[in-house]
């Protein structure tokens, strides 16, 4: 309410009704209180009736009026609460949020005890993780409300957040004292859980078991409570205890895994029959469980093996199981046990197709569907092993029982995908989906496949079936965009790049980065709904995984995506020249050429007036639909439009870059992508000690990286040449990189890294490549290591030999011709089906690797 500058009785009236229009969202009424306070001559300056009409129009989005009579009414009254408090409102909702909390804070300074400013305040400090100041300002709210159960929480959670957790317990512990729970109380319960998580957090074990066995009839959620007991337990060494609370949770439970690795812990010897028996005898009690069947196959070996795992894959086979080769999946580490599966498949498989049964001394006979569900699982097996050839034998005798399975034209499209030919795999996946146009399931691995075949219109035209596309004016990638379709988005950008696109391509990256930044902004709606719910638990969790949130792998890849792309516009400017390269100049004069350039200027400036045109009525449209029937509000600042032409000719292209690379810097450290790409943007800026910085951290990640070798060398043979540097930076440069590189030069260092990576397709691939930029006369040895196709070395893969390609069509070999077109032989005799290497994709070293990237490897 308002304090400075009072209103007569009547204005006072009105004002207070222009606050209860606010808070009822009846924008438009209190427009017109406004209006009559305003139009009396003797209060048309007053401040806070201009503050409150500023903050109407906002939540009406006239935004630029609002801030004009916030301002207004602020000069008039600076020493308002409410003016202030208002002003800070307008900054919260532009996202502003340092701005807003000074605005708070200046507000506080004529009204200390104002309970609305506080909590408000403490909205921005949360949100903004400033935990010294929400400490404090959730000290300020417990001294004025001390009754109300959110102070106590919010000051304890304060304590935590800073892992002071003894201060924290002790305000737990003292709020708990003051309630009276009622029986089956929720709130009260998931208060005493929260305050045995902290508890936990500061490893107090003992104090945290013995508070859940004294509040254990207050606990609603039984569940959690035994599942934390029993972790507790065997935190603890009570072995007996943990394993009679583990066996009540298999019996709640028997398909949950975590529950029998606790069990495990809890076993005296853990001995390989003590563990058998135990998995048997659980199979007894629960028949009809598959996952104490499948456990002991991760322990035993051998003959005892065979017995198992044959009982078990009958079994799949008779039922008919599709993901059966997936739950088996993580034994392909083990190749015995491979070798074991594959002899006992092709041994169904033979008595299968003559006697209907799985082996010959076997009774009953096997249903029909048994052979199918064999070849389904040896066309998977194989494809896991890279034997292309088998895996589509498998399939098409699968298809050739039964043709329309979907699951076996996903099969065979995902077969062919892995070999490289993804034109093949989008048909297969388009038939599959054809088979069930109602399976949004197969519609979307359809698209996505769409996407990865550069088929990104038709991918969009597939979506389409199950998207929003009655409304007038929004399309299948519009509509994608609004649910925050990620996975669509980031196949749709790395399509774009591959097809050369770049501002599509980034138009869709500056989406999905939108999209995690909307996510984080979410969270303000929590910060006050999780307290009154008590769902604290889930709340502390919250806040965890926004402050990791760029760590997902979708942005990852999108950043990666961007910052390439950027990088790739550093290196190529794009200029008048380039525009002018698809036309056919020879033959024109000057004049004639003058003439189709102003022809080509004028097309483009109609074309972005129609773009602009359209706009302005999209935008019309949609204030109208806003302002139809009731008030709306504004969520949130309106974001400035993505124009693919825009972004291209950006000017600052590696400080954008930069902007996608320090999300990941901070969370995604352990990647040694990551620092690669550091690498890349710093070196492009001549930034020597953030290049030396990119590294080290590389190292620290993975020292015998091929691509980290790369960067390696070339910095080292930039600081040799790099002859007058300031006297500290040649003393850091000296001091950091005597670790790594042990003052030897690039040759001998490249030397040793070829001759402990013999064996290593990749490895031989990058020093190849640093042997040619060091001594270019070593051209046909670097080319013979690069393209070597031995059996006997390691990481030879479709991926890897894309890239060789690549790296030839580019020139890191100087000028080749014939030895591409041998490389593409080799490679397509040894990759038969991938499309990369079966037709002449380059025919001299000018060709593109955007070519190769389009025909080639799967990703």
């Amino acid at each position: 309410m308002p304090t400075n500058n009072p209103l007569p009785p009547k204005e006072y009236a009105l004002f207070k009704r222009i606050l209860k229009c606010y808070e009822q969202k009846q924008y438009k009424n209190g427009l017109k209180f406004a209006k009559q306070i305003l139009s009396n001559p003797k209060f048309s300056e007053h401040g806070e009736t201009l503050a409150m009409k500023g903050l109407t129009l906002n939540c009406l989005g006239r935004k630029e009026e609002a801030y004009e009579h916030v301002r207004r009414g602020l000069l008039n009254d600076l020493k308002s609460h409410v003016c202030w408090h208002v002003y800070g409102l307008l900054q919260r909702s532009d996202r502003k949020y340092d701005e807003a909390i000074k605005c708070y804070r200046n507000a506080l300074k004529w009204d200390k005890d104002n309970i609305q400013i506080l909590r408000d305040l403490s909205l921005l400090q949360i949100q903004m993780r400033d935990l010294e100041g929400y400490r404090d300002t959730r000290y300020q709210l417990l001294v004025l409300r001390p009754g109300q159960r959110a102070s106590w929480i919010g000051y304890a959670m304060a304590y935590h957040l800073l892992k002071d957790y003894d201060m924290a317990l002790k305000i737990l512990e003292e709020f708990r004292k003051t309630q009276v729970p009622k029986p089956m109380d929720y709130e009260h319960s998931e208060m005493l859980l929260y305050q045995n998580m902290v508890m936990q957090e500061a490893d107090m074990i003992d104090e945290s078991l013995n508070h859940l066995n004294t509040n254990e009839n207050q606990i609603v959620d039984r569940l959690y409570l035994l599942e934390t007991k029993a972790n507790l337990l065997l935190k603890l060494d009570k072995k007996d205890e943990a394993s009679a609370i583990f066996k009540i949770l298999v019996e709640r439970n028997p398909e949950n895994m975590a529950y029998y690795r606790g069990m495990e812990q809890t076993m005296t010897s853990c001995s390989l029959s003590e563990r058998l028996k135990y998995y048997t005898d659980v199979s007894a009690k629960f028949p009809k469980a598959s996952l104490p069947k499948r456990v002991p196959l991760s322990f035993t070996t051998g003959d005892m093996f065979r017995t198992q795992v044959d009982q078990y894959l009958r079994a799949a086979l008779h039922k008919g199981v599709p993901p059966l080769f997936i739950r088996l999946k993580e034994l392909y580490k083990f190749p015995e046990k491979v070798k074991i599966i594959e002899d006992l498949m092709l041994g169904y498989l033979n008595c299968l197709k003559t006697e209907e049964r799985f082996h010959p001394s076997q009774v009953e006979k096997e249903p029909p569907t048994a052979l199918l569900w064999t070849y389904y699982f040896l066309a998977q097996h194989y494809d896991f092993l890279k034997q292309t050839d088998q895996a589509l034998k498998y399939v098409d005798a699968a298809l050739e029982h039964t043709p329309l399975l979907i699951e076996l034209h996903a099969l065979k499209a995902k077969v062919y995908k892995h070999a490289g030919d993804m034109e093949e795999a989008v048909r297969c996946m388009d038939e599959a989906q054809s088979l069930d146009t109602a399976d949004r399931y197969i519609n979307s691995k359809c698209a996505k496949y769409m996407l990865r075949g550069n088929l990104i219109q038709e991918a969009a035209d597939m979506c389409a079936k199950f998207t929003r596309v009655s409304c007038e004016g929004v399309s299948a990638m519009e509509n994608l965009n609004e649910m925050q379709c990620m996975w669509f988005q980031t196949e749709c950008a790395a399509a774009y790049q591959r097809l050369g696109k770049w501002g599509e391509a980034l138009k869709k990256c500056h989406e999905i980065d939108r999209h995690f930044t909307e996510i984080i902004e979410d969270q303000f709606d929590f910060h006050t709904y999780c307290m009154r719910k008590m769902t604290l638990r889930a709340y502390v969790g919250l806040l965890r995984l926004e402050d990791v949130l760029r760590n997902h792998p979708f942005y990852f890849k999108t950043a990666h995506i961007a910052i390439e792309i950027y990088l790739y516009l550093y290196d190529h400017p794009q200029s008048e020249i380039e525009k002018d390269k698809s036309l056919d100049t020879e033959n024109l004069t000057p004049s004639e050429l003058k003439k189709l350039r102003n022809k080509r200027r004028k097309a483009q400036k109609k074309a972005e007036m129609e773009k602009e045109k359209q706009r302005a009525e999209m935008e019309k449209k949609e204030h109208q639909n806003k302002n139809k029937g009731t008030d709306g509000e504004m969520d949130g600042p309106k974001e400035e439009e993505l124009i693919p032409e825009k972004l291209v000719k950006t000017k600052d292209q590696l400080d954008q870059a930069v902007k996608f690379l320090k999300p990941l810097q901070q969370l995604a450290h352990d990647r040694i992508e990551t620092h690669l790409l550091a690498y890349e943007i710093y070196s492009r800026k001549g930034k020597l000690l953030l290049m030396l910085q990119s590294i080290k951290r590389g190292h620290k990640v993975d020292p015998n990286h091929y691509l980290l070798h790369v960067c390696k060398m070339r910095f080292l043979q930039i600081v040799k040449h790099k002859t007058k540097l300031p006297e500290c930076i040649q003393t850091v440069l000296t001091r950091e990189m005597e670790p790594i590189y042990g003052n030897k030069d690039a040759k001998t260092l490249n030397e040793e890294f070829l001759s402990k990576n013999s064996k290593s397709m990749p490895h031989l691939a990058a020093g190849a490549r640093i042997m040619y930029e060091l001594d270019p006369s070593t051209k046909e040895k670097a080319i013979a290591l690069a393209t070597s196709l031995s059996n006997d070395l390691e990481g030879c893969t479709l991926q890897h030999c894309c890239d060789v390609l690549k790296a030839m069509c580019h020139g890191e070999f100087g000028k080749l011709d014939h030895e591409i077109q041998d490389y593409q032989r080799r490679c397509h005799a040894k990759f038969k089906v991938a499309s990369a290497f079966i037709v002449p994709v380059c025919s001299s070293s000018q060709t593109t690797s955007e070519q190769i990237v389009t025909n080639g490897a799967p990703s």
